[in-house]
């Protein structure tokens, strides 16, 4: 196993992002950008590079690095209601490309008021979330045995704009529990974690033991989009 460089995130990496949400403009930021580089950017930087290191060593296929993976702190204001110009939290995705496009993700989300690990598959478009929807139907005990070691770490899923209805074709299921999956709109799951867990090493082992035990919800899910997408891709081409 190789050394880690990653020794957790800077005692200031919560306070500056509180901090930033009553600091909304760009001098106070630029003066105190310094604080933000050495407690939260280069830290993530460091923990998205040593977890690739890991994810390699054990074959895991989901990879990343720091410069494809992680979001800016600038936010895309073009389209917002809310013109804040910071986000007041850093996050980072880890995918089988390394980038943001690919479906089948891990998720880390540090903030100091809701820091979460996620796992899944998060916008589909519509044909593979209804693909989706419809293995979950069709092979009930697989995509179950494929969540518990999932569920048994303490991951559930989001209700994040869960239907109130029934999307359209699954109208004669009357199983509660997989209306319930049918009216989620992304297939994902977190857990949120204490601030305790930023010192040290301790995220870097969190998110290896999470793509240790995501592989077949992943694979489960992967198995179904993939053919969705190769075929939308054969047809548009």
């Amino acid at each position: 196993m190789t050394d880690t460089s990653y020794t957790g995130f800077g005692d200031k990496a919560l306070p500056f992002l509180k901090a930033l949400g009553f600091h909304q403009n760009r001098e106070w930021f630029h003066e105190n950008k310094y604080i933000f580089e050495a407690n939260l950017n280069e830290p993530r930087g460091r923990l998205i590079d040593d977890l690739a290191v890991r994810l390699a060593e054990t074959k895991i296929p989901l990879t990343c690095n720091r410069k494809t993976s992680t979001f800016r702190i600038n936010r895309d204001v073009r389209f917002a209601k809310e013109k804040h110009p910071y986000n007041t939290h850093v996050s980072a995705v880890v995918t089988r490309s390394g980038t943001k496009k690919d479906q089948g993700l891990l998720y880390l989300h540090v903030s100091p008021d809701d820091s979460f690990l996620a796992v899944g598959f998060h916008s589909m478009e519509s044909d593979e979330l209804r693909a989706f929807r419809e293995a979950i139907v069709a092979r009930k005990d697989q995509f179950d045995a494929a969540l518990k070691p999932l569920t048994t770490l303490g991951f559930v899923f989001d209700q994040e704009n869960s239907l109130k209805r029934t999307p359209r074709g699954f109208e004669d299921i009357t199983d509660p529990a997989i209306l319930d999956l049918l009216r989620l709109k992304h297939l994902t799951l977190s857990r949120r974690f204490s601030e305790d867990r930023l010192k040290g090493t301790a995220l870097l082992d969190d998110l290896t033991e999470l793509a240790t035990v995501a592989q077949p919800f992943l694979s489960f899910g992967w198995r179904v989009i993939d053919p969705v997408r190769a075929a939308r891709d054969e047809k548009n081409q």
